[in-house]
């Protein structure tokens, strides 16, 4: 252990010599979000799917249900700023209001996530940041990308409509964030929205969209990945009309020379990044091994058509990953020898160390940087599941389906890993009261929902090449019977006469199993604690 800590901070003590220079680069996120998107003719059932990994140390852990509302004439609604707040229990965000803009007649109910994610009408949305230039970042503007995502499934109804409206308001408004991905699915069909600032002091956004065809997967991973684009064809491709404008007057795209591919002209970094690449290779490559896609390369395609039809259990499946059977497996053990020349497997001891193993005597596949605020970042391998996930979401959109029974936000809680995925139909009124109760801004109480999860996932860690299966083993059926009974559930809701019976028995049964599975983190959290006692 002591070779293991001298290699490490050996590892730190370096990182001002190996940091590139990236002072034209906002940034990596390597506690960034994750997304997968599934068009409907290549999911099992003709879903059309996105999702959301929320990986954050801020964001609020607690959730809640926003009604759909009527407005005044004249009335406003409020625009914030994030910022760090550390004042709190836990380090979180705190919002400050920066300006505001005209109110519509009438708002959607939605479910409130930190990145809101999806409305009455089956308009879902997840979100990955990928940076971009530094320079392209402006405070002028008055949208940020939670804001956006609130925006978007208060006004809009469809994906489409969805991106319209969002260029619209950008370039009213200004955008206000670093460089985003919007993964945005409706009952038909899903596109990815890439979005950068119009530069320094300027009010505005850069946006291009990009669908992804309906027998096709795709994902982002930090990394912007729209490269070329054919504005002709209106059924897949939309941007804002300033696209090329920055990109050719700022020498970032030679129009004389090269085809415009917008992670290039305004992202180039994003696509550098070991960390992102790798996410994006392993995703394709658990959907379509027939591709043989090189775990190395700088650029895969933007989608690709998988192998078979993609169910909901090979997505909780690929989320839950630490790259496991290939040469990058974040769960291996790690061998030492003892006094008497014994050798010692050891599960990884360290709660950070399953999802971040290196050949910790070679620092292999990763390097660290000092950012300008002399925050050391790890740039290198990163896995899909992530110890400091706040919250994860699948999200389900379909259109043989009336609204209310159609669209289901599967919500985890804390890492993938140790968590399960328990369904909230969109037309829910209410959540669980755990699930409202704030985790981070107040600190541990077993009353959060988001505090049993991470007690568990947290304690889990300390063994997992143990506990792993002991989480397995109550996980995997209750997941797979949630899953098993979707259709049964439905149809009981389906046979019901209104609407309203619809929904309050959809919101006793989402709330039902949502209670049951925090119970049951509870139980497997004190189950460890008694039966791994005296092995810590």
């Amino acid at each position: 252990m002591k070779t293991t800590f001298l290699t490490i901070a050996i590892a730190f003590a370096l990182s001002s010599l190996i940091a590139q220079d990236r002072s034209d680069w906002i940034g990596f996120y390597p506690e960034a979000c994750t997304s997968i998107t599934v068009g409907k003719s290549a999911t099992t059932d003709g879903s059309v799917i996105t999702s959301h990994t929320d990986d954050s140390h801020r964001t609020r852990s607690e959730m809640n249900i926003i009604p759909a509302m009527d407005h005044k004439p004249g009335e406003m609604t409020p625009m914030y700023r994030r910022i760090a707040c550390d004042t709190t229990a836990m380090p979180s965000y705190s919002n400050i209001v920066i300006g505001e803009i005209p109110q519509v007649k009438h708002t959607y109910q939605f479910i409130n996530t930190a990145y809101p994610c999806m409305n009455e009408h089956q308009l879902g949305i997840g979100e990955s940041t990928f940076g971009g230039r530094d320079c392209l970042q402006s405070d002028a503007g008055l949208i940020d990308c939670q804001r956006l995502c609130q925006l978007m499934l208060e006004r809009c109804k469809t994906a489409r409509e969805a991106i319209v409206m969002a260029g619209e308001l950008l370039k009213q408004y200004g955008w206000n964030d670093a460089g985003e991905c919007l993964t945005i699915a409706d009952p038909n069909e899903v596109w990815h929205l890439e979005i950068v600032g119009p530069g320094k002091g300027k009010v505005g956004a850069i946006w291009v969209a990009q669908r992804v065809p309906d027998d096709h997967v795709s994902c982002n991973a930090n990394a912007s990945r729209i490269m070329e684009i054919d504005l002709k064809n209106k059924d897949y491709f939309m941007a804002s009309t300033n696209i090329f404008d920055m990109a050719r007057d700022s020498a970032w795209w030679n129009p004389e020379k090269e085809a415009f591919r917008f992670a290039y002209a305004y992202a180039p970094q994003s696509r550098k990044e070991l960390a992102s690449r790798r996410r994006e290779w392993r995703i394709f490559d658990m959907l379509a091994p027939s591709l043989q896609l090189d775990p190395n390369d700088e650029n895969y395609p933007f989608s690709v058509k998988p192998d078979k039809p993609v169910s909901m259990e090979m997505l909780v499946l690929i989320f839950s990953d630490y790259y496991e059977g290939t040469p990058y497996d974040m769960t291996r053990s790690i061998t030492s020898t003892d006094k008497n020349g014994k050798t010692i497997v050891s599960p990884l001891a360290n709660p950070f160390m399953p999802y971040e193993q290196l050949e910790l005597h070679n620092v292999s596949g990763g390097w660290y940087h000092t950012g300008s605020d002399g925050h050391i970042q790890f740039l290198g391998e990163r896995t899909i599941a992530r110890w400091y996930t706040m919250y994860g979401t699948i999200l389900q959109s379909r259109s043989w389906l009336p609204d209310e029974v159609g669209g289901v936000a599967w919500i985890a809680l804390d890492n993938i890993a140790s968590s399960v995925y328990v369904p909230f139909y969109c037309s829910v009124t209410d959540m669980p009261q755990s699930y409202k109760t704030p985790g981070r801004t107040k600190g541990y109480t077993l009353q959060s929902a988001w505090w049993a999860f991470n007690r568990l996932g947290t304690l889990a860690a300390q063994r997992w090449g143990d506990m792993r299966h002991d989480l397995a083993a109550v996980w995997g059926p209750m997941q797979k019977d949630l899953f098993k009974n979707q259709e049964s559930v439905e149809r009981l809701a389906m046979n019901m006469k209104s609407e309203k019976k619809r929904i309050e028995f959809l919101t006793q049964y989402s709330n039902d199993q949502g209670n049951k599975a925090v119970n049951k983190a509870i139980e497997l959290g004190d189950f460890l604690w008694t039966k791994y006692d005296e092995k810590f």
